[in-house]
């Protein structure tokens, strides 16, 4: 819950900075803050911290995060704070997919099920055809894809690499490859975007750290659909500080989104408790 309401502070933090920081700025500053805190982690280990097995999966997830960063920051700023957060929600699904193709996970008709009810979800709030469909509202989809392929990579580079070692490439990576075009496109920060900037960073790198020691002590299952409280942290926050509220659409689509989610994780974890409890009594002397 901790981590959800930061990662919405984050995004209120980037929206207010969108209208004069450019977003290859922001990205570069939440990296570099980043970086700076995990300055203790290189202190013990040194560049050690870097050494991986797998460097090219390194690479297309630092890539694929500068770019979702990109197209999810830009969408945060040009959205209501609910409307991109909700879009945001499709990468559960894009995750679906591409747990298939890559990591040859087996997906029955109930979560395939799921992933159209949510895909659907996702078409009432871009109204194709309507005037909800923009740049913006594709870039967020686009985001949430990237997303849920970056998650799969995740999944695959912990099997060899620490926590900190994932965190240490993507923070070092991406600030490498935004720097040129930061520090080209830079606009001196006022005071207030300067404490902005540093709290976005911050508040990045706490929430990141408290989502993975959730999921690393805590069951997915349940963790998974407490990410959904995000939803009501960015319509509080954005009526709050942007006198924003959703449309009818954003609200039904986000809906039906949530219940085809919640639905994957019960789904889930029903089934994993079946296999339990099979393996109990299949135990010797069971």
């Amino acid at each position: 819950m901790m981590a959800a309401a930061g990662f919405s502070l984050v995004a209120v933090c980037i929206k207010l900075l969108g209208s004069g920081i450019p977003v290859v700025q922001i990205v570069l500053v939440r990296q570099l803050t980043i970086t700076v805190l995990l300055a203790p982690a290189f202190r013990e280990v040194g560049i050690s911290l870097l050494r991986t097995e797998r460097p090219v999966l390194h690479g297309v997830r630092v890539s694929g995060a500068l770019l979702a960063m990109l197209l999810g920051f830009g969408a945060v700023i040009n959205l209501p704070l609910a409307d991109a957060t909700a879009i945001g929600f499709a990468k559960a699904f894009f995750l679906t997919i591409f747990a298939v193709i890559i990591l040859r996970e087996t997906v029955g008709v109930y979560r395939w099920s799921a992933v159209a009810v949510g895909f659907a979800g996702v078409m009432v709030m871009l109204q194709p055809g309507g005037t909800g469909l923009s740049f913006w509202t594709l870039a967020a989809l686009v985001s949430a894809a990237i997303v849920g392929l970056i998650m799969v990579v995740v999944r695959l580079l912990t099997k060899t690499d620490s926590t900190r070692t994932v965190m240490a490439w993507q923070a070092v990576g991406v600030g490498a490859a935004v720097a040129p075009f930061g520090l080209w496109f830079w606009v001196w920060p006022t005071p207030e975007q300067w404490a902005l900037l540093l709290a976005m960073g911050g508040i990045s790198f706490l929430a990141q750290r408290l989502n993975i020691d959730a999921y690393r002590n805590g069951e997915a299952s349940m963790l998974a659909s407490l990410d959904y409280v995000r939803l009501l942290y960015a319509v509080l926050l954005g009526f709050i500080v942007f006198d924003q509220l959703p449309s009818k659409q954003t609200w039904l689509g986000a809906s039906i989104i949530v219940l085809a989610a919640l639905f994957t994780v019960y789904r889930e974890h029903r089934l994993n408790r079946a296999l339990l409890r099979a393996a109990a009594r299949n135990e010797p002397g069971a």
